[in-house]
């Protein structure tokens, strides 16, 4: 099938990953997947929730929005997170923890704003893989501060979206793609190899096993290209 940009089926849309966009926080980036573009902004405090105050461990979490004009028509803005919103902010928490020595970390906080600039599809991804991107910085930082001993990143994390369209199977799905979809996925994975998440859910009629191994194998191709773009991203740092 013709896809609406053009693109093959196993190709993304064109990435470009833009670091230290805000002067003021302690590592930010600018991502732009196609027509998603987003800011992600990392903020440093030196505290933590009170149910890990003591314990010697740090944490990280995330914020997301979506600015009214983001989509094509005009969304109000949320007061206090609902429903997906909450969803993709634990996500985005989780995935970042899962990549971080929390114990190095010491008892303080890393705040990830992410703002959608304009949606056409694949935020929350999107997110994730700028996401990392802001944190690298905002570690360096840190350690260049002397505040942490060292950078305490395990791995690289990026995300990816993978659908089912009139039985063919796309990767980095835009918006039109996306609401049309029979099934969609967002797959999160390590430079490891290793699975973070792995969300799938089925419009119409059920998917197979074979076709969730022909999605993995899809979203791996494709994080294996989000890694280097965060990798050329971190190297102009």
């Amino acid at each position: 099938m013709k896809r609406v940009d053009g693109r093959a089926p196993d190709e993304l849309r064109p990435v470009r990953l833009t670091p230290g966009v805000q002067a003021f926080a302690e590592g930010s980036v600018m991502v732009q997947m196609g027509q998603t573009r987003l800011i992600c902004a990392v903020s440093v405090q030196d505290r933590v929730p009170q149910f890990l105050s003591g314990g010697g461990r740090g944490w990280i979490t995330a914020e997301y929005g979506m600015l009214p004009r983001s989509t094509l028509t005009r969304s109000p803005r949320e007061s206090t997170p609902r429903g997906r919103t909450h969803e993709i902010q634990r996500l985005i928490g989780r995935t970042l923890r899962a990549v971080v020595d929390l114990e190095q970390l010491g008892e303080r906080t890393l705040i990830v704003d992410c703002d959608v600039l304009q949606a056409d599809g694949g935020t929350r991804t999107a997110a994730i893989t700028g996401a990392y991107v802001a944190l690298y910085q905002a570690l360096h930082v840190l350690a260049e501060r002397r505040d942490i001993q060292a950078v305490p990143l395990q791995c690289a994390v990026a995300a990816t979206s993978v659908g089912i369209l009139d039985g063919e199977t796309l990767l980095d799905l835009c918006y039109e793609e996306d609401f049309r979809a029979d099934a969609d996925f967002n797959v999160v994975m390590t430079d490891k190899g290793e699975f973070v998440e792995v969300q799938g859910t089925a419009e119409g009629k059920p998917f197979s096993r074979g076709t969730l191994d022909e999605v993995l194998s899809l979203a791996t191709k494709g994080i294996a290209q989000l890694f280097q773009a965060q990798r050329a991203a971190i190297d102009g740092l």
